[in-house]
């Protein structure tokens, strides 16, 4: 299995109403020095319909201003339609919505 399909099974395992973060896609996809590289397999994601990559946020629950499929404000909608709730500052609740590892 290559680096990129490693990240897309990860992010395949992110349950509906959750996020993770770029760095832990990273480390449990198995390297966490690549958190740059999930961000672009995420970009050039090959099945948005099965890999959600709109559950992958930075950090401090950002969305990404370059989000692949519709830009940023598709991702929020579709986090929205997952039932994720924004802080008042348009950040996701990192300590109530990201997974845990």
């Amino acid at each position: 299995m290559n680096t990129f399909e490693k990240i897309y099974a990860v992010v395949k395992e992110i349950p509906r109403g959750k996020v993770a973060t770029y760095g832990q896609v990273a480390t449990l996809a198995g390297n966490p020095n690549l958190a740059r590289v999930v961000g672009y397999a995420l970009h050039v994601n090959p099945d948005p319909a099965s890999i959600p990559c709109y559950r992958v946020v930075n950090r401090e629950g950002k969305v990404s201003k370059a989000f692949a499929f519709g830009g940023e404000n598709v991702q929020i909608q579709l986090l929205k339609a997952d039932g994720i709730k924004f802080l008042p500052d348009g950040r996701v609740d990192m300590e109530k919505y990201c997974i845990k590892i």
